[in-house]
């Protein structure tokens, strides 16, 4: 847009300056994002997002609210100036926080929108190692007053996850969790400029930082992830993840807290042997793991964030000969779990957001929706079934993980069409599963010649039964032409004279196609009976409906 029409929808969009917004001139970049305590951006980041929240507005002059564009950018780009922020205005919500980018097109000058939210309960957000306000037109440190008014705040009582614990204090948490959770962070922030300062910091410091605990407070968070066995009586729910070994052999087992190190414990339990699949026409194997560790930690660890706690269940994992099966109390959250397989989805809110925002600072999941589609990605590289959530219900998330081949044709496909789209293979992980599809969907398929049968009985068409060699298969669920039945019938009577209803039964049913339900088949045989008497009037019933026999029409004797 021109700069008119960009001054005509900043006007409109934002109010003009009051506590939810800020207009700011800010030419030089450089200076203004860090630069003097309470007239730099992440003053007026910290003054805005400690009243209700709202917006900043730089490169338009402050009085009469008319552009005049960013300059000296320095290489500055949105995506490292929203780092660059969020490492030097500490509490500030970093899901939430964004950058927008309008360029003018006649004049070129560039604007910033900083969308900024507001400060979570009882965390100020500090600048400068200060807390900021707005007052009238000016920033001050925060009045104590305020602060107190922010620390008193109640925590939003449907995160059950950010509820302080009572009487819960530092020595309840797990010593080896505490050390590997400052690893597990350091590495994360290892870019950071309060990188270096991570190993100096005293427990209760790094637990506010990596917002696990709360001004100190402990919160079920840090005893679900850092928390000491013992100190389980704390939590009102069961805090539990159970592993089971079902088929031959029968075996359990029951891990408690703290989660950071149990889940590791959990995964030495899955016996994880290694398949060799052989491509067609090719004389060398394709080795693969039966499962991905990363895939068993990332469903463990999307367990454990969006469990439903208040439903006070135990995670499941039950580990079958051919999959790995996760229970976790609570409905999937948000959206549909094949929304997020092609990893374009982000959800927008969490069941435990205060969890799942500590487990993202220890690196155990991410919030962006990627979790479910590096999940995906695995299991087709490894050229296995597909994530699985169709068990799933309004009161319980369960994710399949498929450690064993289900369909060879499927595989062996994978194997050699690496280019198919991920929702063409989507398609076909669903077919392989006998799962329904929609008629837009299998006739996508079938127009790919992908997929021959009936609905709902679809099954692997010739050229991808040619293509990988199974080509039985391929004939098992192949129908013959009407004619090929017929002429079995017509032949059976030329020999035998006549045949009950049962005799042809057993004559027709067990050639007809295998993807055909039983009562497909014996719809198929009745039509094929019915043209046979009545349109081409080869064969005739004689004696009552329910006993007679079935022979060649006078026409038909005739031809013999």
């Amino acid at each position: 847009m021109n700069e008119k029409d960009l001054q005509h929808y900043l006007l409109a969009r934002f109010p003009k300056e009051n506590a939810a917004c800020e207009w700011k001139e800010f030419k030089n970049l450089r200076h203004a994002l860090v630069g003097s305590a309470g007239s730099d951006v992440i003053s007026y980041l910290s003054a805005i997002a400690n009243m209700e929240g709202g917006h900043l507005v730089i490169g338009v002059e402050d009085a009469t609210l008319r552009i005049v564009g960013i300059q000296d950018f320095n290489n500055q780009t949105v995506d490292n100036v929203r780092q660059r922020l969020l490492e030097r205005c500490r509490a500030l919500d970093s899901e939430e926080f964004r950058v927008e980018s309008f360029t003018t097109d006649d004049t070129a000058k560039t604007v910033w929108v900083f969308h900024i939210p507001k400060h979570r309960p009882r965390m100020p957000v500090y600048a400068h190692d200060k807390a900021w306000q707005r007052l009238d037109d000016s920033l001050v440190e925060m009045r104590q007053e305020r602060l107190e008014a922010i620390l008193q705040e109640q925590l939003d009582a449907s995160d059950w996850s950010a509820q302080i614990v009572e009487g819960a204090t530092l020595n309840d948490l797990d010593p080896a969790a505490l050390a590997l959770a400052r690893e597990k962070f350091a590495e994360r922030h290892r870019n950071a400029a309060f990188a270096q300062d991570i190993a100096e910091w005293d427990v209760a410091t790094f637990l506010d930082k990596a917002k696990i605990t709360i001004q100190g407070g402990i919160t079920r968070t840090a005893l679900l992830l850092l928390g000491k066995p013992e100190a389980s009586h704390f939590l009102p729910a069961l805090a539990q993840i159970t592993w089971k070994l079902m088929g031959e052999e029968l075996a359990y087992e029951h891990f408690g807290p703290p989660f950071l190190l149990s889940t590791t414990e959990v995964l030495h339990r899955i016996r994880n042997i290694r398949y060799k699949l052989f491509p067609q026409n090719q004389l060398l194997a394709t080795e693969v793991s039966k499962y991905d560790t990363r895939v068993i930690l990332e469903a463990l660890h999307n367990c454990i964030a969006h469990q439903d706690y208040q439903l006070r269940s135990r995670i499941l994992v039950t580990e079958r000969v051919d999959r790995l099966v996760f229970e976790n109390a609570g409905g999937f959250f948000e959206g549909q779990p094949e929304d997020y397989f092609s990893g374009e989805v982000t959800p927008s809110r969490y069941r435990n957001p205060w969890l799942a925002q500590a487990m993202v600072s220890l690196s155990m999941i991410d919030t962006m929706g990627f979790g479910i589609s590096t999940m995906t990605q695995s299991q087709r590289k490894r050229y296995f079934p597909l994530p699985d959530y169709s068990k799933s219900g309004p009161d319980k998330v369960v994710l399949e993980i498929y450690g064993h081949v289900i369909d060879e044709n499927y595989t062996r496909l994978l194997l050699e069409r690496q280019d198919l789209p991920l929702n063409t293979v989507m398609l076909l992980d669903r077919v392989q599963k006998k799962l329904s599809i929609t008629d837009d969907a299998a006739a996508l398929l079938r127009k790919q010649g992908l997929i021959e049968g009936r609905k709902p009985n679809y099954y692997p068409a010739a050229q991808v039964a040619l293509a990988t060699g199974n080509k039985g298969e391929y004939i098992r669920n192949r129908a013959f032409d009407d004619a090929y039945y017929k002429d079995m019938i017509l032949d059976y009577l030329r020999k035998f004279g006549s045949a009950s209803p049962d005799d042809l039964k057993g004559l027709v049913l067990d050639k007809l196609s295998d993807a055909l339900d039983a009562k497909q088949k014996q719809n198929k045989f009745r039509n094929l009976l019915y043209a046979m008497s009545k349109r081409d009037q080869t064969i005739e019933k004689q004696g009552s409906r329910q006993t007679g026999r079935w022979v060649l029409s006078g026409a038909s004797q005739d031809k013999v």
